[in-house]
């Protein structure tokens, strides 16, 4: 077999000297067989490939290209570790000349280090060059490598990751630790023993079975309570003494919210089970408010944003396909036929927050009825489909239910769909347009006579509606906007 020839061509040469007909016949019909086609028709022929031709992957692939780059690697270091030598080299002769002699030993050192390493390193990557490996063996062994490497680097990060959470984790419990045993310390030594009696006289009594303790919701970057960000409780059963102590963290007092117009986004999924065990009525019904104020302004403020932009479309000539499809979906939403933008304008309009306030707090009980309890219904919006809670005094002839909710909040949008939606609560929105053709503040005790069809005791609902807007004050709260809040903070549980 002559040695001038393609590693190829020597194949087909073999091919030829064992009469391998498979490969004649490729030849014939003129189709090109590549180098490793050709190799394992001879293998599954049985012909033996001569270890002098054989070119494995693992020499192709990987000693070839290595020794190359050692190659390149150790010229680039000969040529710095010359100069770099030189230089050190005429320095130690300037020493030795002012009878530092024995520090000559050292460059002959550096030397012969370096001969020694580059040595090893030439050696190891000509042994992978000049050795015959098979390629199966190659294969398996470059799989284990890689799979060596990787597994690895695997757990190399992952261990980096971990000890860089538990530390921060570590840290930052550490200081909650230490500030919450500062604050129990400075509050103990305040309080005489007359008023520490006092202060558990009005703790919320907890049943003596209970034993379980609740982790309290912590609040990421809690640095300024007055700027606390958009709050979303999850859904953990919290009880009342955990929801004050969230309140008393943050700052959030209804006091400070009526003077300054303003309330945090908190946002709870459900009301707490225990709410009822406050004994002290102010409390339990700033409570509630706490709860529903945020829910009720934010879906407000959503309509707002909604108002503004179908302004802005109606004052163009021109509508985009955007704001054409976006136009569509509102008309949908608020049930309006016929494309007619009067009416969507109509009902595309605000909740008094006392109206939402005094009629959540009269359907729910103040947030401790069995719906409230067991389906977030805050409302009491009916429902014959079949999907809600079964009332307990119903009559023979009634077949509805109350509609149940998945959070609170999706209770008070539904109840925000249906006063701006339901033919009952037309004159609610006739009276509301009214008021803002006019540029009247819409005020919820000029509307509650209009919804005298929401409950079968109309013009007594009314009434009562009025009666709790008044006592509790609710007329404070109806220009109350969120805080601005841009960035979505969670509770870290």
């Amino acid at each position: 077999m002559k040695k001038n020839l393609s590693y190829r061509d020597k194949l087909l040469e073999l091919s030829n000297i064992y009469n391998i007909a498979e490969i004649k016949n490729y030849i014939k019909r003129k189709k090109i067989l590549t180098t490793s086609q050709i190799e394992l028709i001879l293998k599954k022929n049985n012909v033996p490939i001569p270890k002098d031709i054989n070119v494995s992957f693992f020499d192709k692939n990987f000693s070839r290209p290595m020794s190359k780059a050692g190659k390149k690697v150790d010229h680039v270091y000969n040529q710095t570790t010359g100069t770099v030598s030189s230089g050190f080299s005429n320095f130690w002769k300037m020493l030795g000349r002012s009878g530092i002699g024995v520090l000559n030993t050292f460059p002959k050192l550096i030397n012969t280090m370096t001969s020694f390493f580059s040595d090893i390193f030439v050696d190891f990557f000509s042994s992978f060059y000049d050795s015959k490996i098979q390629e199966k063996k190659t294969n398996k062994l470059i799989n284990m490598i890689g799979l060596f490497i990787i597994v690895s680097s695997v757990g190399i990060i992952g261990y980096t990751i971990f000890n860089k959470f538990d530390g921060v984790d570590t840290i930052t419990k550490k200081l909650e630790i230490e500030k919450s045993e500062k604050k129990v310390k400075s509050e103990n030594e305040k309080l005489s023993k007359k008023e520490k009696k006092e202060q558990a006289d009005k703790k919320i009594s907890k049943p003596k079975e209970d034993k379980k303790v609740e982790k309290k919701p912590q609040i990421k970057d809690k640095k300024d309570p007055s700027k606390v960000t958009e709050l979303v409780l999850p859904n953990l059963n919290l009880k009342t003494e955990t929801v004050l102590s969230l309140f008393k963290d943050v700052e959030y007092d209804l006091s400070t919210v009526r003077y300054q117009k303003k309330v945090k986004p908190i946002y709870f999924t459900q009301f707490p089970k225990d709410l009822d065990e406050i004994k002290d009525t102010k409390l339990k019904k700033e409570t509630f408010i706490k709860i529903v104020l945020p829910l009720v302004v934010a879906e407000n403020e959503k309509i707002l944003d909604d108002r503004f932009k179908l302004k802005n479309i109606l004052s163009r000539k021109k509508t985009s396909d955007k704001e054409k499809g976006w136009l569509r979906q509102k008309l949908r939403e608020y049930k309006v036929k016929n494309s007619d933008m009067a009416e969507l304008q109509k009902r595309m309009d605000t909740i008094p927050v006392s109206i939402a306030l005094a009629q959540a707090a009269k359907e729910s009980g103040w947030g401790t009825s069995r719906f409230a309890l067991e389906g977030n219904a805050i409302f009491g919006q009916w429902t014959w489909t079949g999907q809600g809670i079964e009332p307990l005094n119903k009559g023979k002839h009634e077949g509805h239910k109350i509609l149940r909710f998945p959070i609170l909040r999706a209770s008070v949008k539904a109840y925000k769909n249906n006063l701006n939606t339901h033919k009952g609560y037309s004159n609610f929105r006739e009276k509301r347009a009214s008021l803002r053709k006019r540029n009247k503040n819409i005020k919820g005790l000029d509307l509650t006579d209009t919804l005298d069809k929401y409950a079968q005791t109309g013009k007594e609902y009314t009434d009562i509606l009025e009666q709790i807007i008044k006592q509790n004050d609710l007329s404070d709260f109806e220009s109350v906007q969120l805080t601005n809040s841009i960035v979505r903070k969670e509770l870290n549980l």
